[in-house]
């Protein structure tokens, strides 16, 4: 029984990044659905994993619950990934009580779904655009490595002559990243964009600019306070880069910033939190295809009472892919 009251950190994240994360896996699910037979018992196998409240009550209430979303067939791109990755350099200014792992394997999962260029999609809904990553690991202290999501809450399409498709408006993510030896979680609002834009006929480059403020968690702080995080209000800004040439090669990098600050925290203190992360991917045949990938984390973290604290974090990865679009989710809409 809790008998504390909860923090505002547990307030914002808990009701907000709950409604993103269980409505963009819904929605995965129903993709998963809509890939065939519906009756098909490996589907809804797969489609309950997924998302259990939509298994759930497809199997309590039968028909009553079985049609998924109005099927306006976006153009989404995922990628399953299964490697091993290997840490190439730590440094932590302070001796750090948890050892790192040098290699793990490795399992990530990504979506992006609803992609802007689509002759006929709509954005007419939160969410009918956006963009979910997940990795676990083979660490048992840090199963999931990362969760990070970021989708349209509102927003319009636009373009700009034949070549170039996008969307822009208010987007709601949310993002927890533990590379071992530190952790940042953050719930957000921010003004951003998501395009694609014809560079050739055959290379296509994606992206998207986000800057916004949320609410985030970083630790472990090691102050005086009952929690082993400190928390605040969190400006941060990402902007992520995808090239892709023809259906042969991707060029995928993204970098991230977030600044939890002192405002509405319980302790004087500031963190500064960096992650780049670059890799490349080559389609051998099929859906088969092999990535490299390098992650970079940083941490300053600078406190009245205790020492300031700067640690690093980069690693290497070397992965199978199954692209579930051999293209690399490219899109067309007949330039």
């Amino acid at each position: 029984m809790r008998i504390e009251s909860p923090s505002i950190n547990d307030q914002i994240t808990t009701g907000n990044a709950g409604s993103i994360l269980g409505e963009e896996l819904y929605r995965m699910a129903c993709v998963v659905l809509e890939g065939g037979d519906e009756d098909s018992l490996w589907r809804k196998i797969g489609a309950s994993i997924i998302s259990p409240p939509l298994g759930f009550n497809r199997l309590v209430f039968g028909n009553k619950f079985s049609p998924t979303l109005e099927k306006r067939d976006p153009a989404i791109f995922t990628r399953l990934r299964v490697g091993d990755s290997q840490t190439s350099n730590v440094t932590d200014n302070q001796p750090n009580s948890h050892p790192v792992q040098q290699g793990e394997g490795t399992l990530d999962l990504s979506m992006a779904y609803g992609l802007p260029g689509k002759p006929g999609y709509r954005y007419l809904r939160p969410l009918d655009y956006f963009n979910f990553e997940i990795n676990a690991r083979a660490n048992s202290s840090n199963m999931v490595e990362n969760i990070m999501t970021r989708g349209l809450l509102f927003g319009v399409p636009y373009e700009k002559g034949d070549n170039y498709r996008g969307i822009w408006g208010l987007y709601g993510s949310y993002d927890y990243i533990a590379p071992q030896i530190f952790r940042v979680s953050s719930t957000a609002a921010s003004l951003g964009t998501t395009a694609q834009w014809w560079l050739s006929k055959y290379i296509a480059l994606q992206g998207t600019g986000m800057a916004g403020v949320g609410f985030g968690a970083a630790g472990t702080t090691g102050g005086s306070g009952e929690r082993d995080y400190h928390y605040g209000a969190t400006p941060q800004g990402l902007l992520a880069l995808r090239l892709i040439f023809g259906d042969r090669f991707m060029l995928d990098t993204t970098a991230r910033e977030y600044y939890v600050s002192n405002i509405g925290a319980t302790e004087n203190a500031t963190e500064s939190i960096a992650r780049v992360d670059a890799s490349f991917n080559v389609r051998l045949y099929g859906p088969h295809a092999i990535g490299i990938q390098y992650v970079y984390s940083q941490r300053d973290a600078h406190y009245n009472d205790i020492p300031n604290r700067h640690q690093t974090v980069g690693t290497v990865s070397l992965a199978y892919n199954y692209l579930f679009d051999p293209t690399f989710g490219a899109v067309e809409w007949g330039r």
